[in-house]
């Protein structure tokens, strides 16, 4: 078998041994430019990426000899899949790979935020000594919405049976609820919900949807968390929630102005001002993207990525 795999982007060594190990020729290229990589790629069957940089129509045209496009993530949308797929190119994802991590920060996020620990914190290493001002609030009795049940939403809910709360979730495949939440219509999870928690990919369907209309649709006030795509809210229409107290408080581990790539925050130096005031409310909680990046996690992903390229070439034949 003379599979010639390009990576993009470091992983876990993990990756990278197992797949030379069962006889594929890796190859490396970090810190060449797209134009770059597009003029040889022509001379790869196979591209290991994150999310460096759009592998877009330009990219696959010239990509006239791969078989399979592996992220190293839970989604693809820094790919064009559609024109991909058209062009017979396997792809492949680890949503399995950082479920549980997203799972157990998204839990951590909202005891955090119900119990001020990050403002009692920054308080006391202040000087100040507020007990009242950090009253908290209990999970227990709380109806917690899930949109997106898919890996990520799943194992969150999972990781609420230990809790005396209601799960719910939203999801437009039908019939997929469990033992662990309960599938409801998207009316019916605004009506009851107390915490949301979006677990979502990034499609035209959820760019943006978490808008003034939307958050006005809940029928009490709530708090939100988010672990999947900052450009799945609106950040300017969340700000005036907060303000007006219709949402509580918030987790975000991602944001509006995120670059493609998640490494880097804004397109430019400006500061919006929606974001500003994230920046300094008390009631907000934010993490760089970190939710799936554990150190198990970075383990977990780079395996579940050999283990699917190797079974797209099993017996040595490439199998679509």
């Amino acid at each position: 078998m003379s599979v010639k795999i390009l990576h993009i982007d470091s992983n876990n060594p993990i990756l990278w041994n197992q797949l030379e190990e069962a006889g594929f020729e890796n190859h490396a290229d970090f810190k060449s430019s797209k134009e770059e990589i597009e003029a040889k790629i022509k001379d790869y069957n196979g591209i290991v990426i994150r999310s460096r940089f759009k592998i877009d129509k330009t990219f696959l045209d010239n990509a006239t000899n791969l078989q399979f496009i592996a992220r190293v993530g839970a989604g693809l949308e820094s790919i064009d899949c559609e024109y991909a797929e058209s062009k017979g190119i396997h792809l492949i994802a680890a949503p399995e790979g950082n479920r549980n991590a997203v799972a157990e920060h998204s839990l951590g996020v909202i005891l955090s935020l119900f119990n001020n620990l990050n403002q009692a914190d920054a308080e006391i290493k202040a000087g100040h000594w507020n007990r009242e001002s950090n009253r908290g609030h209990e999970l227990d009795g709380k109806t917690v919405g899930i949109i997106g049940y898919g890996n990520m939403g799943k194992a969150f809910a999972k990781k609420l049976r230990g809790f005396d709360v209601e799960v719910l979730f939203y999801d437009i495949l039908e019939n997929i609820g469990d033992e662990n939440a309960k599938q409801v219509s998207l009316s019916e999870l605004q009506k009851r919900a107390d915490v949301l928690s979006l677990h979502l990919p990034w499609t035209p369907q959820t760019d943006k949807m978490v808008d003034a209309a939307f958050i006005n649709a809940f029928a009490k006030p709530f708090w939100i968390i988010n672990t999947s795509r900052g450009k799945n809210i609106v950040t300017a229409d969340l700000v005036e929630a907060m303000k007006s107290k219709k949402v509580l408080g918030a987790g975000l581990d991602v944001l509006e102005y995120e670059k493609l790539s998640f490494e880097t925050l804004f397109q430019d130096k400006n500061t919006p001002e929606a974001f500003q005031y994230l920046l300094e409310a008390k009631n907000v909680l934010l993490t760089p993207h970190i939710a799936g990046w554990t150190f198990e996690s970075h383990e977990r992903l780079a395996q579940v990525i050999v283990d699917k390229i190797k079974a797209v070439y099993a017996g040595g034949v490439f199998k679509a």
